[in-house]
């Protein structure tokens, strides 16, 4: 009897491995929705980058103008403001301007600056639906393990019970019981580190979740629709530069690049002179020679620095500035060299995965079975014992926990792919 429920479970166990669907979940879009719009690191890149905006206004502006109070042409003999027509009491202004577009040029770098930051939001969003993603894809193949674990130890439950009864009556000896117990505390032990992991997948997703955290229970990988659309019109990843160019972290540097464009303006402007105006009123208390009160006095001065020297320093800054772009723009190539060869690497390991999956579906569980049922017969007549009946059901559960992985390491494959390439 116990030999025919053994045979059954297992092949009810092997069709459903076979008949898992590969669907979306809704869940998972709406936490992703709900984990990005509360992020805390949101908030502070969209502060780091408001920051920088307003930095840059306050770059840009005139230096404040410079009051000029004093006294000149004062007698040391005797102190007195009205003695001498020279003495006299001066008030001035100085305002100096900025050397030629630098004001203008210092806004729009940090304005660039402050887009790279906000184009770190995207690739904020992006680790957020890829670490999350991740978990999820874990989180189910968790639950289908013990789907599987549960239905294992099932039938070994029934098998106990089946021995016990025989044991009783004289059939069978104490050993094949305590065998099939033996296997169940197995089982037991498998299933409490089952639940271990699925409580830390959740205490991952708190992250970003928080208290809801709890209630999340993926239970079908996601839909990969929009990556499995990009790659059915891209064949080879050689043409995945376009779509890499177009990923928030190349994006990022982009707006370095363009900082750094600016930076080479800005230092060539240094090669221009920088103005300065100074206007100073002197009134006079004494009177002149003719008897009548003096004039007071007006004075107005243009202040002109001449970069006449350049060599070791105008020069430098622009040398500076056209090495710091090279270095950035040699960053990005880097960037994207690194990023298209992780990409190549994931195709051919999902090539790799989708094959063996094959292997599996078309194969080595239907041979599993096989052997199941040819362990049964021997058992049957007799030829075959107990502990070759439980090592097929546990050669049958691993089979199918395997290919339980490698559908969740084609999920994570097809996860990767799509954070690369930006198609999730």
């Amino acid at each position: 009897m116990h030999k025919r429920v053994f045979v059954g479970v297992i092949g009810i166990s092997l069709l459903q491995v076979i008949a898992f669907p590969v669907m979306a979940n809704s869940d998972l879009p709406q936490l992703i929705t709900w984990a990005v719009e509360h992020d805390v690191a949101k908030q502070q890149i969209e502060s780091q980058a408001n920051a920088m905006t307003d930095a840059g206004v306050a770059s840009s502006q005139w230096m404040d103008p410079k009051l000029k109070l004093g006294v000149g042409g004062l007698p040391v003999d005797s102190f007195a403001l009205d003695k001498d027509p020279m003495t006299n009491i001066s008030v001035g202004l100085m305002q100096q301007f900025g050397r030629g577009d630098t004001l203008t040029l210092k806004q729009q770098q940090t304005s660039e600056q402050a887009e790279s930051i906000r184009k770190k939001l995207g690739v904020r969003a992006l680790d957020v639906r890829f670490a999350m993603t991740n978990l999820w894809v874990e989180g189910v193949y968790q639950h289908r393990a013990r789907q599987l674990l549960q239905q294992n130890k099932t039938l070994f439950k029934e098998l106990e019970q089946y021995l016990s009864m025989n044991y009783g009556v004289g059939v069978n000896q104490a050993q094949d019981v305590i065998q099939a117990q033996l296997q169940i505390a197995r089982v037991d032990d498998k299933l409490d580190a089952n639940a271990q992991v699925q409580q830390r997948i959740k205490a991952q997703f708190g992250e970003w979740l928080g208290k809801q955290a709890q209630s999340v229970a993926p239970s079908q990988y996601p839909e990969w629709s929009a990556l499995q659309a990009y790659l059915d019109t891209q064949a080879s990843h050689q043409n995945d530069y376009s779509a890499l160019a177009q990923h928030p972290a190349v994006k990022v540097i982009d707006e370095l690049i363009k900082s750094n464009e600016t930076s080479i303006d800005i230092a060539n402007e240094a090669y221009q002179p920088q103005f300065g105006v100074e206007v100073m009123y002197g009134n006079r208390q004494a009177t002149g020679m003719n008897g009548q009160p003096a004039s007071d006095l007006l004075s107005v001065f243009l202040t002109m620095d001449i970069p006449l020297f350049t060599e070791n320093r105008q020069d430098k800054q622009v040398s500076s500035a056209q090495h710091q772009l090279g270095a950035t723009k040699a960053q990005r190539d880097l960037l994207l060299q690194q990023m298209n060869a992780q990409v190549a690497a994931v195709r051919h390991d999902r090539i790799n995965l989708q094959q063996r999956l094959n292997r599996y579906q078309n194969g080595l569980l239907r041979y599993a079975q096989e052997k199941t049922q040819a362990i049964e017969r021997g058992y049957q007549n007799n030829t075959s014992q107990l502990d070759e009946y439980i090592r097929a059901a546990s050669d049958a559960l691993n089979i199918e926990l395997e290919q339980a992985r490698l559908q969740a390491d084609l999920s994570l494959a097809n996860a990767k792919l799509s954070y690369l390439l930006n198609k999730f």
